[in-house]
């Protein structure tokens, strides 16, 4: 009876397992993922939302300990005050309200609209607000709130007017009292960082007549509010310091708003003014002749308040008014002297009207000076905006190379930030300099050396030659200087530099006196595991705190999540280490509390929350459903490419997967992937890559190799290590060998273009955005950016490392358009009109001439879409036709009209 009760167990339990679906495209939509999270201060509240691909979310509050749980739909949006006794987000309308009146196409104002949530802790009772259209909190304080409302509907009229220019209604609520504060007409708010005051533009109808706008401010703690500036235009970037002592703004306030020329002013007040005055203007000492008050950059204090930074830019001319439209000519004049390409500055024009050049107001010794000009762009302050030293580069003059460099030579200055005096440090510089925490240091990676190197003073020091271990990319394979391990990164109070080897995290000593000290103790060399620093504080890292270490073993690619010491004094602790992959990982503020999501190719990446003393907790199990489905594993895979270097890469195999059988294997690759070995693979429609996790559940295996290049052959190092890696899965007896694809995007696609002249092993091939002909896309235009393609291919991915009139031949032997006679491969072209990145004519060329040499060729062009497609309908469409296509060449199934037939463009949806 044991016996039979054991059998018939066994039968009931491989019955359920054959039972698993495959995937199919009905799936994506519900398919979930952790979008964002949070963690109180006090490290006892965790929040985060549940989202879906497309339908109604949901936002969670839930204690650590797992005590209490609140669940509000549609919830977005989350923090946590900082006295941690509440929990603040937004609440969206249902996903099908929203649809439905984009489909009647309902105005803006009479749309759905979000409503705000505020949960008290830890009761977890829950008030909600209407009509709002975002809220705000201070950064360092519990409270209070301000929430921005939405204009309220007129019954009468059965619709909400439109949030016109007037403003609407702003809210303070205190949180801890009902007292709350209605200002009507306010556009514009910004909050003190430590909550004791709020300013704000109120804005007035022009139909009103005596009105006017105004600048508020509303001091908390007193509950009071002051009119700081009545009258004028365009009030913004509001700035108040650390202590809500200083408010400073831009405002233009002589002009009418038809006016074809605007000056703006600097304005500024501070407590126990009657109003706000006028610092600076186009006329004040200091300003640049020609040149006003930007109202296009952010104003600042410094942190102790002694500075403030705002932005000036050349006036520009008034706008011809008088020329009729009809007459103007539209023309652009390329000039070979031109700093940037006419695509270049024609991309960067709305950026470039809007440029402003960062100045200096001295609240001290009330004046002012231009830190940054035409002459230098780029000027570095340090966090706090206070210090002795302000870093700038110049690369005026070197910046047509860019064109083939794929970046400019840079001159690097010191700045004085008491004078403006600037003392040139480094010429003709390839690398970009940071600025220590407290403005003492300027530090750098000098590509040329490959150390770093501190100044101060005018004194120079190498400050990283103590490391007896190679500081750069030991495995660039791309024709340009190799890149540092990670970057350098400066500790709070300037008390040493951060630096990464291959394996290992060190800090300097910035004056050089100190020998280098690994912080993560050389563990990272001795467990083959790359240690580079989790955690990024704007403010650098204090020397008595530890810093959130993540480590990825080379050989297997296990993950670990360590702190280390900044003193360099202790040993690393281990938080764990595992199978898995763990990111991102976030430190409650006043506690030893991690929070963090952990996934692996077959679960769903969860959030976790591990106290400071305690075992770790699963808060989430997210995507239950995939229980039903038949899914997949990943291994890492070795072999020797042709090249006879070791190779890697990973092999995905079905959930049921029997060894016994023949499997259809398609190949996907773009550059090294192997670190993505733990990666959950969520089912969604593809917006041009495999997906592979579809693919596997329905029957195929997908191989995904590593790839090592030889400059100047790209080309023949993909075929080196697909193809040697192809024939080495064969061997091990379940791949059929007579139906292997190959599917690609980008960089992936134009190997997959070249690797079928070179082979007729695969037996289909999808191929988005090749490039088929390196010649003619040299010279070309990325136009996502404006950017001549020639660095591409002598610095960079494209790896010919030569021009072409130096080495034409790598040129043609690289490119498949020179060699596609010897194709037998069926392939799919995907090449869009709108590609910013890979010009779509080189689809085309590919496409009309497999077409006039008789191969089997077809080109899906997405109207309108890029590189990668974006809208969803697109993606959704996408991963259907790649499913028919590889099932037809790789699975025998019957192929639909669009392949056998086409479709006219009378049949053109």
């Amino acid at each position: 009876m044991r016996f039979l009760a054991c059998l018939t167990f066994l039968l009931i339990a491989t019955f359920t397992y054959s039972q698993k679906k495959p995937l199919d495209h009905t799936v994506y939509d519900r398919w979930e993922r952790i979008s964002e999270n949070a963690v109180s201060s006090d490290g006892l509240w965790i929040a985060y939302v549940k989202a879906v691909q497309e339908g109604d979310d949901e936002a969670n509050i839930v204690s650590v300990d797992g005590s209490k749980k609140l669940t509000i739909p549609r919830g977005y949006n989350i923090r946590f005050t900082k006295d941690n006794k509440y929990g603040i987000l937004m609440v969206k309308p249902f996903f099908a309200a929203t649809r439905e009146a984009k489909i009647k196409k309902k105005k803006p104002e009479e749309m759905p609209k979000d409503s705000l949530a505020i949960v008290e802790l830890p009761s977890l009772t829950l008030r909600k607000i209407p009509n709002v259209k975002t809220y705000s909190l201070p950064s360092f304080a519990g409270g209070p709130l301000a929430y921005h409302a939405h204009k309220v509907a007129d019954t009468a009229k059965k619709a909400a007017p439109a949030d016109s220019d007037e403003g609407t209604d702003l809210y303070i609520d205190p949180l801890s009292d009902t007292l709350v504060r209605k200002f009507a007409n306010i556009s514009e708010f910004k909050w003190n960082p430590k909550g004791k005051m709020l300013v704000m533009e109120g804005r007035q109808s022009a139909a009103v007549k005596g009105s006017s706008n105004a600048v508020l401010i509303y001091r908390t703690i007193e509950n009071k509010l002051d009119t700081i500036l009545k009258g004028g235009n365009e009030f913004g970037n509001f700035a108040i310091d650390s202590n809500a002592y200083q408010v400073a703004f831009t405002a233009e306030r002589d002009s009418s708003k038809k006016s074809l020329q605007k000056f703006h002013k600097l304005w500024y007040y501070k407590n126990g003014m009657d109003s706000a005055v006028v610092l600076t203007d186009k006329n004040s000492a200091g300003m640049k002749l020609g040149w006003t008050v930007s109202e296009n950059r952010e104003l600042r204090f410094s942190g102790n308040g002694s500075r403030l930074f705002f932005g000036t830019a050349p006036i520009k001319p008034a706008k011809d008014t008088i020329t009729p439209d009809i007459d103007k000519v539209k023309l652009d004049i390329w000039n070979y002297k031109d700093d940037y390409l006419q695509t270049v500055q024609l991309f960067n024009l709305a950026t470039e009207l809007k440029r402003s050049y960062l100045a200096l107001y001295d609240l001290n010794f009330k004046k002012m000076w231009q830190v940054a000009d035409d002459g230098m762009r780029d000027v570095i302050i340090p966090e706090t905006g206070d210090g002795d030293l302000f870093v700038g580069t110049s690369d005026t003059g070197r910046r047509v190379a860019s064109q083939w460099t794929g970046r400019a030579l840079r001159d690097i200055y010191a700045i004085d930030a008491a004078t403006g005096k600037r003392t040139l440090i480094k010429k003709n510089s390839k690398d970009f300099p940071q600025l220590s925490a407290n403005g003492q240091y300027i530090s750098w990676y000098d590509t040329n050396t490959r150390q770093y190197f501190t100044w101060r003073n005018n004194n120079l020091v190498n400050v990283s030659k103590g490391i007896p271990y190679k500081l750069y990319d030991q495995e660039n394979d791309t024709p340009d200087d190799p890149p540092p391990y990670g970057r350098g990164r400066w500790m709070k109070d300037d008390k040493g530099l951060l630096v990464e080897d291959r394996y290992d995290i060190w800090k300097l000593d910035p004056d050089g006196k100190l020998p280098p000290v690994s912080i993560t103790k050389g563990m990272g060399r001795k467990m083959k595991a790359d240690f580079s620093p989790y955690e990024s504080r704007t403010d650098g890292q204090d020397p008595s705190d530890i810093l959130i270490v993540n480590a990825q073993e080379e050989g297997n690619k296990h993950m670990g999540i360590y702190l280390a010491d900044l003193s360099g004094n202790k040993d690393l602790v281990k938080l764990f280490h595992g199978p898995y992959l763990v990111t991102p990982v976030t430190k409650a503020t006043d506690a030893g509390v991690y929070m963090y999501t952990k996934q692996t190719v077959s679960q769903s990446p969860d959030l976790y929350v591990l106290p400071g003393s305690g075992s770790e907790r699963k808060i989430t199990a997210i995507n239950p459903q995939q229980s039903e489905y038949n899914w997949g594993t990943a291994e890492l895979v070795k072999w020797t490419a042709y090249d006879g270097k070791p190779a890697t890469g990973m092999l995905f195999k079905p959930e049921n997967f029997d060894p016994s059988k023949k499997y259809p294997m398609i190949c996907y690759f773009y550059e090294k992937s192997s670190e993505t070995l733990f990666n959950y693979r969520s089912p969604a429609p593809t917006p041009s890559a495999l997906n592979t996790i579809f693919f596997v559940s329905r029957g195929y295996l997908v191989f995904v190799p590593d790839i090592s290049y030889k400059i100047g052959y790209p080309g023949k190092s993909g075929y080196d290590y697909v193809v040697s890696g192809a024939r080495a899965m064969v061997k091990k007896g379940f791949v059929d060998s007579t139906k292997m694809g190959l599917q690609g995007q980008s960089w992936g696609g134009y190997q997959i273009a070249h690797i079928i002249t070179r082979t007729k092993l695969f037996a289909a091939a999808w191929a988005g955005a090749p490039v088929a002909n390196m010649t003619s896309a040299y010279g070309g235009i990325r136009w996502e950016s404006g950017v001549n393609r020639q660095f591409q291919y002598e610095k960079s991915q494209s790896r010919i490392g030569a021009t072409l009139w130096e080495k034409p031949q790598l040129y043609i032997e690289n490119s498949p358009l020179f060699h596609l006679p010897k194709v037998t491969t069926p392939l799919m072209i995907m090449s869009n009109d709108d590609d910013g990145a890979v010009p779509w004519y080189q689809g085309i060329e590919l496409f009309t001439a497999m077409r006039r040499l008789g191969k089997q060729v077809w080109l899906l062009n997405y109207n309108g879409e890029k590189h990668n497609l974006v809208e969803r309908k697109n993606r959704k469409d996408l991963s259907v036709r790649e499913q028919e296509f590889f099932d037809w060449l790789l699975k025998g199934e019957k192929p639909p009209r669009w392949i056998t037939d086409g479709v006219p463009a009378t049949e053109k949806l």
